[in-house]
């Protein structure tokens, strides 16, 4: 068994992701925060929200979700500061949770929580004319953190999260001998929104993102540190069921809450982060090689304009948003090669239907069309971009949003997009397949 554990050093690895979570986090925070100043410029006389929604206390929840894995693969010992970021995986995951909250004055909380995962984020690689199946997953694995939240209204609560995080790692052939497995701990920020659904239930929507610590992974082949070196981090989207202990024996906090119309125009603005997966085929050839895939991560940001109609219980609408985005592959070995594949703007043009949670709370999901456009660059003034296409693809996903004001919401969103392959060409010997998981959180504007 190849194990290393990480819990040291991955602790202090705050990297150039973490700067980037916790922008997207103080963006969120930002948005919420506002509602204290919508409420004073609000002409709109508010609704009354009715109390007994009890967030200080015990609770026990399950969830599923997405996402990606972006490894970055380093050689040290042989070529200083050279880096791929990365080889790209993606999967699905279970999770179970307990947790304790408290509220401080009428609508701040501050909690614990323990998360354990099981699934299978990760790479594959088939090569039938060997054969050689291989992968490699993050099994299962556990978090254990604190989180910050503010209630935008007595029955639904906005997040922050951070705290330790701790993976198993498999590697899987059908070669006799060669399989492996490894354990790694690193950190883990995030944000998300949970709302209220009924009795002592809560529905939410929570983004993280993961880094963990180096690993090497031939050091089972005798192999020293430094000769290949990888740091994998995740970046995944869960929708679960909280059972909160006590929280609808009353004693909850109460306030105002916004009577929000949710029919009307409306402009969105958003920042996100996220992972993209190509999958690479050679379908020209029987049999050929499917690897799944090169992958790429960073943050975007996006604006839009959509309506929606108010069927009572019910809220139907579409939207139209465009993107600039520093998700990429890089490719750097000093002195020789510094390169990218960029996937460097895009737009959506989506429908969605959601149904109202109370009058201010909505969980919704979207689906649609999509286009991103990708660039591959070679960092040099005599070379620069080499090729770039446009794919067009569709996305779905789901949200909640919640109201600010009379006029201003803000919402957690993921989004899963699937693009068609391109094949550089190449006739079709050579084919790469993207796919994203990507979250953003937000604010809309609702002009009338």
């Amino acid at each position: 068994m190849l194990r290393e554990s990480g819990c040291g050093k991955a602790v202090h690895a705050w990297g150039k992701y973490l700067k980037t979570i916790m922008r997207i986090a103080a963006f969120a925070a930002a948005s919420v925060a506002m509602a204290s100043i919508a409420h004073a410029a609000d002409a709109t006389v508010p609704e009354p929200q009715a109390s007994g929604m009890n967030w200080t206390g015990f609770y026990a929840g399950i969830g599923v979700g997405g996402g990606g894995s972006t490894t970055e693969l380093g050689v040290p010992l042989l070529l200083p500061g050279t880096s791929f970021n990365g080889i790209g995986g993606e999967g699905v995951f279970g999770e179970v949770s307990i947790g304790y909250d408290h509220v401080f004055g009428s609508r701040f909380l501050a909690g614990v929580f323990a998360d354990a995962q099981f699934g299978n984020i990760g790479t594959s690689l088939s090569i039938p004319g060997l054969p050689l199946e291989a992968s490699l997953d993050a099994r299962y694995g556990f978090d254990a953190g604190a989180r910050l939240g503010y209630l935008v209204n007595p029955t639904t609560l906005a997040y922050v999260l951070g705290g330790y995080t701790w993976r198993r790692f498999e590697l899987d052939t059908n070669i006799a001998g060669v399989e492996a497995d490894w354990d790694a701990g690193g950190y883990m920020v995030g944000l998300g929104m949970e709302t209220a659904l009924s009795g002592n239930l809560t529905l939410k929507g929570e983004y993280r993102f993961a880094s963990y610590g180096n690993v090497n992974y031939l050091s089972a082949l005798g192999i020293p540190d430094g000769l290949l070196d990888a740091h994998t981090s995740t970046h995944t989207f869960l929708a679960g069921l909280n059972y909160r202990f006590g929280a609808a024996n009353g004693g909850g906090t109460a306030f105002e809450t916004p009577a929000y119309d949710w029919t009307g125009v409306y402009l969105s603005a958003a920042g996100g982060a996220g992972m993209l997966s190509h999958e690479v085929n050679t379908p020209i050839i029987p049999g050929g090689i499917s690897f799944n895939g090169i992958g790429a991560e960073g943050i975007f940001g996006e604006g839009g304009v959509g309506y929606d109609y108010d069927f009572g219980r019910f809220v139907a609408g579409i939207s139209a948003n465009a993107r600039i985005s520093t998700v990429a592959t890089t490719l750097t070995v000093p002195g020789l090669i510094d390169a990218s594949i960029d996937a460097d703007y895009g737009f959506d043009v989506l429908l969605r239907a959601g149904v109202k949670l109370n009058q201010s709370t909505l969980a919704y999901a979207i689906g649609g069309y999509s286009m991103q456009h990708f660039a591959v660059n070679i960092d040099t003034p005599a070379i620069g971009e080499i090729y770039d296409w446009s794919a067009n693809g569709y996305s779905v996903g789901g949200g909640l949003e919640a109201a600010l004001s009379s006029r201003l919401t803000t919402n957690i969103e993921y989004r899963y997009s699937q693009y068609e392959a391109e094949d550089f060409g190449t006739g079709g010997l050579l084919t790469v397949t993207p796919s994203a998981h990507t979250v953003r959180a937000g604010l809309k504007l609702k002009l009338f």
